[in-house]
């Protein structure tokens, strides 16, 4: 093992932690031809070096002044400073102490591993050189997964704007008005409670939520009046188009879409559509999308409309509490209108702009 090893120095790194010096030169020693070493005299030191650098693997003496090093391990592993860095890197705890009771604390602590005194250099080498392989094809299966990760991320935020743009392609909105009211959507969702990651995934779902009017005539679609019953009848299956749509992946985003899709025309005291439910039968994820559509939809200008001032508007909210919308979802969005307004007006000067919004916004 030690043979094979000298054939070249690497670039992986030990931190050596011991109050002995012969056993730090001992170490030093063994190590240095085949590694980058650091040393350090005391745990108060080890923690240290460590909050400047990033060691592959730790061998760590225990029984030492002061801090020893099951502290020393244990900070490593859990400190909200070092753990996200650290956690992660092999420790190897080399003491004189005996099995047992005390190797089991060690493991409990984090440590991967134990080597005895008195040392024997072919031991050290071997377990150091297993340790720091193991650890590093983590890291390269880790990083491999976190590129995959990203790439998928990347191609499910295309097909959301994809899918996002479609339902609007031949619409008299304008483009900024599914990501404005999606925006909305993630403050009230926030100010009811959801979690950062739901209200995220709900932001990223609602832009979609009319993805089936792209089934929907340009005849009725781009007209600049008010639909007649008949239109208004076509225009309505929209909300079964998109949820077919959207529910051909069983994905969490897209099943939300389709959750959003189907029901964000429903109303609270049942008198919406396509299915008239009533109250909490409706989704909550619908519910506050309906909020946010009708906001939206009442402070932007269209053909047939002019633009409502935003207090007007939040009226009319307040004025469908208990009738369109959910009596508690309105007063939550009152509670936020400060917000709801900045959010307005930061969306409103990408439109200006005419620069493309983009779902990496909505990430939390």
């Amino acid at each position: 093992m030690a043979d094979n090893q000298k054939s070249k120095k690497t670039d992986f790194s030990i931190l050596v932690v011991d109050d002995e010096p012969a056993n730090i030169d001992l170490l030093q020693g063994i190590l240095s031809p085949y590694y980058q070493v650091k040393v350090a005299p005391t745990g108060h030191i080890a923690l240290k070096v460590v909050e400047q650098f990033t060691p592959d693997l730790i061998l760590l003496d225990i029984m030492m002044p002061g801090i020893d090093g099951h502290e020393v391990c244990r900070q490593i592993k859990t400190s909200p400073e070092l753990a996200p860095r650290l956690a992660k890197v092999p420790i190897i705890f080399v003491t004189a102490l005996g099995q047992g009771q005390d190797e089991e604390k060690g493991f409990e602590l984090g440590a991967v591993d134990y080597i005895t005194k008195p040392i024997s250099p072919a031991l050290v080498l071997a377990r150091v050189k297993t340790h720091i392989s193991l650890a590093h094809q983590v890291r390269v299966t880790e990083q491999e997964v976190k590129i995959r990760t990203q790439e998928l991320l990347r191609s499910q935020q295309s097909a959301i704007s994809m899918l996002a743009a479609a339902g609007h392609y031949n619409d008299t909105d304008t483009g900024h008005h599914i990501w404005r009211m999606a925006a909305y959507c993630q403050c009230l969702a926030l100010a009811s409670g959801w979690s950062p990651e739901d209200a995220s995934l709900l932001a990223q779902a609602a832009p979609m939520h009319d993805t089936g009017k792209i089934g929907i005539p340009d005849s009725i679609l781009k007209a600049p009046r008010r639909l007649t019953f008949d239109e208004m009848e076509v225009m309505r299956t929209h909300a079964a188009i998109g949820y077919e749509i959207l529910t051909r992946s069983n994905s969490p985003l897209f099943s939300l879409a389709a959750e959003i899709a189907r029901y964000h025309h429903e109303k609270w005291d049942g008198s919406g559509y396509p299915y008239a439910l009533k109250g909490d039968r409706i989704p909550l994820s619908a519910r506050i999308v309906a909020i946010a559509d009708v906001f939206d939809a009442l402070t932007m200008k269209r053909p047939y409309k002019k633009a409502w001032p935003d207090e007007e508007a939040f009226a009319y909210i307040e004025s469908e509490s208990g009738k369109h919308f959910d009596p508690q979802l309105v007063s939550a969005f009152l509670s936020i209108k400060e917000e709801v307004l900045k959010t307005k007006a930061y969306w409103n000067e990408l439109e200006a702009r005419n620069e493309l919004p983009s779902i990496e916004a909505f990430l939390p």
